[in-house]
């Protein structure tokens, strides 16, 4: 079976209905997000579905490129057309999430091609089911939207932002019980610096985080050092990282207990499953970032999370945008907070194309508008979580 042609098909979607960060103003995604998702044709009459993320306007370029090489090319040879394709990006530098978005989107396809091929799901070639059920968290912005996931049977629930982070973690630690799982994310630039991140983190310890995702920035590998040796929190990371040989260092020191791959930016199923084997002989846990994706990426990362034996759990937005569930045929419905693993031949979903044709790609950046100190936007990365710098931390101990 060989590759006849790849289409490319970018979409405008919707903002979500909240994230974590909401009540700290908005991120870039609370302004719409750019999905990026590929079929690939073959001469036996199968399409395979993929996603690729990281920067998807110029994603889609990229796919566009390599499309050229990989026409003929054998669907069945998905690690010699993954070289093929960082070979073909390598004259270009280092490309990061924008080379690996589109291996991702790629790898991804390719992997759904061969389980339709074969009659089964993309979770059986990773290996097989060692779970049916991939339990997943979502994000709580306030009391109100935390109570309203746990009563819909959700068991973990994630606070992020940096304005007055603390007092709302413990009062929705508070709100939700003992019982439930919550995570506290401080990503996002500007950055913390590592003295900052350290007293937030201590801050947060008494709440016993299942973990405490991106403290400080991704290449301050002193700073995260210091966090790991001064905060008895689990750390979480790696979401805007790219390739095997960037994770090394994090795993190799010791620096993260949950690896955190974005499905359509980390190169594909093929570079995920060895991130997970990778991760595992350190003891470290798998929970893919997904926060931006749309349905696609979310679909091979349920397979993947059902195959490996360190899957933590899945990161979703829920309540989304309305037109997700209107972007693709199939579905994966939530049910007392996890998701049953498809098992209809390869990744189980594929494009409503006409839906997509309708929200037409507008805008790809990030707008720094909200969500860090007031009268910062203008400042540089490093200054912007600078000043003022005591509104970010709790008037009292709480």
């Amino acid at each position: 079976m060989k590759i006849t042609a790849i289409r490319r098909h970018l979409m405008q979607a919707g903002a979500p209905g909240h994230t974590g960060w909401s009540s700290t103003g908005k991120s870039s995604l609370a302004t719409g997000r750019n999905w990026f998702f590929i079929t690939i044709e073959t001469d036996s009459g199968l399409i395979g579905t993929g996603e690729g993320s990281g920067w998807p306007r110029v994603v889609a370029a990229a796919v566009e490129d390599l499309s050229h090489i990989l026409i003929g090319e054998n669907v069945s040879d998905i690690e010699r057309i993954s070289q093929k394709v960082r070979v073909a990006l390598m004259g270009h530098g280092n490309t990061g999430v924008v080379g690996m978005g589109a291996l991702a989107a790629i790898d991804m396809a390719l992997w759904d091609l061969n389980a339709q091929a074969l009659g089964v799901p993309v979770s059986r070639l990773l290996g097989g089911t060692i779970r049916s059920q991939v339990p997943y968290y979502v994000h709580a912005s306030d009391v109100a939207s935390a109570k309203a996931a746990v009563a819909e049977g959700v068991r973990a629930i994630k606070v992020g932002g940096l304005k007055d982070v603390v007092e709302r973690a413990f009062a929705i630690r508070a709100a939700v019980g003992d019982d439930i799982d919550m995570m506290v994310d401080l990503h996002g630039p500007p950055w913390l610096t590592a003295a900052d991140a350290v007293a937030i983190g201590r801050d947060l310890e008494r709440l016993h985080l299942l973990f405490l995702e991106e403290a400080v920035a991704p290449d301050d590998m002193a700073g995260w050092k210091r966090v790991r040796d001064k905060v008895a929190l689990p750390l979480a990371g790696g979401e805007r990282l790219a390739s095997l040989a960037e994770m090394r260092p994090f795993l190799e020191n010791g620096l993260l207990d949950v690896v955190q791959p974005d499905t359509g930016r980390f190169g594909g199923l093929t570079q995920m499953k060895k991130l997970a084997a990778m991760a595992e002989a350190c003891s470290v846990m798998v929970a893919p970032h997904s926060g931006s994706l749309g349905p696609v990426a979310e679909f091979a990362a349920i397979h993947l999370l059902s195959a490996i034996p360190n899957g933590l759990m899945l990161e979703r937005l829920n309540p989304d945008w309305a037109g997700r569930a209107d972007a693709i045929h199939g579905s994966l419905p939530g049910i007392d907070g996890t998701v049953a693993v498809p098992q209809g031949p390869g990744l189980g979903v594929t494009l409503n194309l006409d839906f997509i044709s309708q929200y037409p790609s507008q805008k790809n950046i990030a707008i720094a508008t909200g969500g860090w100190n007031p009268d910062t936007e203008s400042e540089t990365v490093l200054t912007q979580m600078r000043r003022p710098r005591a509104s970010q931390f709790p008037s009292s101990n709480t």
